[in-house]
């Protein structure tokens, strides 16, 4: 019951000015299929009555009309088209040939249709269901109550239900494949989307580093699958940065932590993540190393960024950091950790700058 009322719950988006193309897709080869059913449908009553029927002929004509403007009408208008053939040729069906021929199948495909029109809201596809049940139910009843027109021998009783059945079932996989190969590409486009959008909130837009709600998680995750490993974190501060923005601009100040950030990540390897902390400073967490270990990894870095040449556009120029490392206790939670190796940045900061602090 409950799975009743949250389908009725859910909202139909508002339909665009053209057919969904999914859904242009899945009346086209049913219209197609239709379009080959009905002159199958005219040879084989011209074998078993001797007399050419109009209405296979009428139908036919009337699929290839929607078929031809299926792009330019209304998407309710092409499915009303399409619903009016099946249950027009449902009827006749029955009426001419009885129930055992299957004309009726066709009934389930129109339901299939219904149920995968996602701009129709689910009170009008309930009103469809209940709709084209009863019409069923009446078609049945119309066969026990009246003959059908033409008395059918066994074998012709045979072909024309092989022939309902097999197109039945082929419209329905056709159908089943669209539908299941759109839902399946759009669960990929979300994933994909998904995947996207996590990677924009975890990374820094300028130095595409990640930020430090990424490095944050990454060290959680971390401390989560290996407790008892140690590591190291170390928060390094560009020396005069601002110096750098006021004497070159905002723009030079920008391409100095790309510059940074680049010769970060090509020193990185497997020895430590970095991330963009905010501002000129930057963290890095370095796995499964001590303080004397982390200590040494960020005297190189520290080193290649004194010896690092920057030119922005006609100014040749050269920075300096300073880095605080602190490693993890055991005891103290990251947010500590992390407190302490920024006062070790300014215990650098205040003894001259350029330096690590350990």
């Amino acid at each position: 019951m409950s799975l009743l009322t949250d389908f009725l719950r859910k909202k139909a988006p508002r339909p665009g000015a053209e057919i969904p193309a999914y859904y242009r897709r899945a009346l086209a080869i049913s219209e197609i299929l239709l379009a080959i059913y009905f002159p199958l449908n005219v040879i084989l009553f011209f074998w078993s009555t001797r007399q050419a029927q109009w209405m296979p002929i009428a139908m036919f004509v009337m699929v290839m009309a929607g078929l031809l403007l299926i792009g330019r009408l209304p998407m309710r208008v092409s499915f009303g088209l399409y619903a009016a053939i099946t249950l027009v040729w449902g009827f006749w069906y029955v009426k001419t040939f009885g129930w055992s021929c299957g004309g009726q199948h066709f009934l389930i495909l129109l339901l299939f249709l219904t149920f995968f029109n996602i701009y129709e809201p689910p009170w009008l596809k309930l009103f469809y269901f209940v709709a084209l049940i009863s019409f069923r139910m009446l078609l049945f009843s119309y066969s026990l109550s009246f003959p059908p027109l033409y008395a059918l021998s066994t074998s012709t009783s045979i072909a024309f239900q092989t022939l309902n059945s097999l197109m039945f079932f082929i419209m329905m996989a056709a159908l089943c494949i669209l539908f299941s190969s759109n839902l399946q590409e759009t669960e990929r486009k979300l994933r994909l989307d998904n995947q996207e959008l996590h990677k924009e909130a975890g990374t820094d837009p300028l130095t595409q580093l990640p930020n430090r709600r990424a490095m944050l998680n990454d060290i959680d995750l971390y401390q989560l699958k290996w407790p008892g490993e140690t590591f190291s974190v170390a928060i390094a501060d560009i020396d005069f940065f601002k110096k750098v923005n006021d004497t070159y601009g905002h723009n030079c100040g920008d391409y100095t932590l790309r510059m940074l950030a680049d010769l970060f990540r090509e020193k990185a390897g497997e020895a430590y993540s970095v991330c963009r902390w905010g501002g000129e400073e930057f963290c890095f967490f370095l796995p499964r190393k001590n303080l004397d270990e982390a200590g040494r990894v960020l005297f190189d870095i520290c080193n290649d960024v004194r010896h690092m040449k920057l030119r922005f556009e006609d100014v040749e120029f050269s920075i300096t950091i300073t880095v605080g490392v602190e490693e993890n206790d055991f005891t103290s939670p990251l947010k500590d950790i992390l407190e302490q190796a920024d006062q070790k940045l300014y215990m650098g900061k205040k003894s001259g700058r350029d330096q690590v602090v350990i």
